[in-house]
């Protein structure tokens, strides 16, 4: 039987039929603006406040300062309290690229990982990471390396990832053979509005609910409504959202 760790994310951790196995590696996939780095968030935040679990924020793309607005502004008012007790550790763009040569700053990042005793892990965003490899060997090989390490140190993991589609794209890349599950935030534009939805595309060594589910983003992050499962994923057609020239 798996041992499971919560997300706290309300209904999400019920779709998930308990949580994420625990040392897997979830790819959370999703074009701009559909809350992955919320749920990064959310995930490390919870793991304090709810679970007493540390955890490891990695991001090429904000600096530490920007982080702790984001998290205070979606009313996880004790992010900076965490960290400062060491409780949620935040490597931000200035310490992963202050050395100029990215191998080696990943090496020493990696040998961090390995000492730690945290337990969970986001890094925001993969698209970033594999954008500082020249090939595809050079990215498949640290790839590997990178998530080997997550499961060695016993973290579980979130990896966010950018697509451009409203709906999910159906090339698979690299990152989906590498990882355990992946989780879809899809957001479609209603009118002046948009509706967000979360799919549980896949998750191993674990069943789960596999329809496309609405979210919300409130004060608090982001809520599931499970009883409100806009289709099912399994011998259906998903909802027509439109051609993506309709959005220009």
């Amino acid at each position: 039987m798996p041992e499971f760790v919560k997300t706290g994310v309300e209904g999400l951790d019920s779709i998930l039929n308990g949580g994420i196995v625990k040392n897997a590696a979830v790819l959370i996939s999703g074009n701009p603006g559909t809350g992955k780095s919320i749920l990064g968030l959310q995930y490390l935040y919870n793991g304090v406040d709810k679970y007493d679990e540390g955890g490891i924020y990695l991001t090429f793309e904000e600096a530490e300062d920007d982080i702790q607005e984001a998290a205070e502004s979606i009313g996880f008012d004790r992010w900076s309290e965490y960290v400062e007790e060491g409780k949620i550790k935040v490597y931000d763009k200035r310490t992963l690229l202050r050395d100029g040569d990215f191998s080696s700053t990943l090496d020493r990042i990696l040998g961090d990982l390995q000492d730690t005793s945290y337990d969970r892990l986001v890094l925001d965003s993969l698209t970033m990471f594999q954008l500082f490899f020249e090939d595809e060997k050079e990215q498949r090989q640290y790839l590997l390396k990178f998530i080997d390490i997550l499961k060695d140190s016993d973290l579980t993991s979130l990896l966010t990832t950018e697509q451009s589609a409203i709906f999910p794209e159906t090339e698979i890349g690299l990152e989906n053979f590498l990882t355990d599950g992946n989780i879809y935030l899809i957001q479609s534009p209603a009118g002046a509005t948009s509706n967000r939805y979360v799919w549980v595309a896949k998750m191993r060594k674990q069943s789960i609910k596999n329809s496309m589910f609405p979210l919300e983003i409130n004060e608090g992050g982001i809520q599931i409504y499970e009883q409100a499962a806009g289709f099912s994923m399994v011998g259906e057609s998903p909802p027509w959202f439109g051609d993506e020239g309709d959005l220009e």
